[in-house]
C-alpha cells in the first residue's frame, strides 16, 4: 500500500476495529483511547510520550498500548504508515479463556506501552491483513473477528512476550475490575475530562467520583491540579522544558491557565522559577 494519504478502517461491531493509515500531516498531538490498541509500524517513525516516559517506534516496531492518553510526536522528514488494532479488555478476556495452555503470571507493574516480539508468526499476521485493507469490498464481520482472535492468540502463544502475557493474566483474574489508581497515575498529565477518566476506569461519572474520593480523600479536580503542578515544576527545573512545552505536557488547557495556577501554588511565575533554577 503505497499511497501516502491512504487510510482504511475495518470494523467488526462497536468495539473491534482495525486501521491502516499513512497520514500526511506531521505534528505533536494529544491522543487517548478507552480501548487498548496494538500498533505495528510499517514505515517511518513516531514517538509516544506518556507520564512514565517516551517510546520511540520505528519501522518494524510492534507494541501493545494500554488504554489511556499520550502525546504522539511525528517527524517531518519521514513518511509514516501503521496498522492499529483496537481491542477492549472484555474481548481479550473472552479469547484467552478459550486458550488451552495457561499464561505466564507475574505481579509486576506494567508500562503504558508493552513491546510485542516480532516473530515470524506475528509478521505473517500483519502481511495477511494487507489483503483485507486493499480489498474493494469490506470482509465479513465474522472473518474480521477471527483475525482479531488470531492476533491475540498469536501474541499469547509466544513466551517472549512475557510482560504482555503477565498483563493478560491479570485480565483473567479481574476482566472488569480496572485499577482507578493505575489509570490516574498513568494519565494525570493529559488534558482529559472527568468523564473520560471515568470511562477509562469502566465507571459512571458518579461512581468514579465516589471511588476516587474514597481512595484519595480529596476531589479528582484538586488531586489533578496538585499532581499536574508538581509535574510542571519537575519539567521546568529538571527537564529544561519551556513554559509552553510544560503547559502542553502537563494537561493544562493553555499557557495562561497554567501560569495563573502555577503562581497561585508556588508564589512565582513559571518563567521566574525557570530562570532562578538556571542561575
Amino acid at each position: 500500500m503505497s499511497n501516502p494519504g491512504q487510510s482504511r478502517q475495518l470494523r467488526c461491531g462497536e468495539s473491534l476495529f482495525a486501521i491502516f493509515n499513512c497520514p500526511l500531516d506531521n505534528k505533536m498531538a494529544d491522543a487517548w483511547s478507552h480501548y487498548n490498541y496494538i500498533v505495528y509500524v510499517m514505515e517511518g517513525r513516531k514517538v509516544w510520550h506518556t507520564a512514565h516516559g517516551s517510546y520511540d517506534l520505528k519501522k518494524g516496531s510492534c507494541v501493545f498500548v494500554r488504554k489511556g492518553a499520550c502525546i504522539v510526536e511525528q517527524f517531518f522528514d519521514v513518511r509514516f504508515c501503521l496498522m492499529l488494532f483496537f481491542v477492549p479488555d472484555d474481548f481479550i478476556y473472552s479469547v484467552l479463556t478459550s486458550k488451552s495452555t495457561p499464561l505466564f503470571k507475574s505481579a509486576k507493574q506494567f508500562d503504558p506501552l508493552i513491546p510485542i516480539d516480532s516473530n515470524p508468526a506475528i509478521n505473517a499476521f500483519y502481511q495477511s491483513m494487507i489483503t483485507f485493507f486493499e480489498a474493494v469490498m469490506e470482509p465479513d464481520a465474522a472473518i474480521l473477528e477471527l483475525k482479531f482472535r488470531e492476533l491475540i492468540l498469536t501474541i499469547a502463544d509466544n513466551p517472549a512476550n512475557g510482560e504482555l502475557l503477565s498483563y493478560f493474566s491479570t485480565l483473567l483474574k479481574r476482566p472488569r475490575a480496572v485499577s482507578l489508581k493505575q489509570v490516574m497515575e498513568d494519565n494525570f498529565c493529559f488534558n482529559l475530562k472527568l468523564e473520560e477518566f471515568a470511562k477509562l476506569t469502566s465507571r459512571s461519572l458518579s461512581a468514579f467520583k465516589r471511588d476516587f474520593e474514597r481512595i484519595y480523600h480529596t476531589s479528582p479536580g484538586k488531586w489533578l491540579m496538585e499532581k499536574r503542578l508538581n509535574h510542571t515544576l519537575h519539567l521546568l527545573t529538571n527537564m529544561g522544558k519551556t513554559v509552553s512545552e510544560t503547559a502542553f505536557e502537563s494537561g493544562f488547557k493553555n499557557t495562561s491557565h497554567f501560569s495563573r495556577a502555577f503562581r497561585q501554588r508556588f508564589g512565582m511565575s513559571p518563567a521566574s522559577i525557570k530562570l532562578k533554577w538556571a542561575v
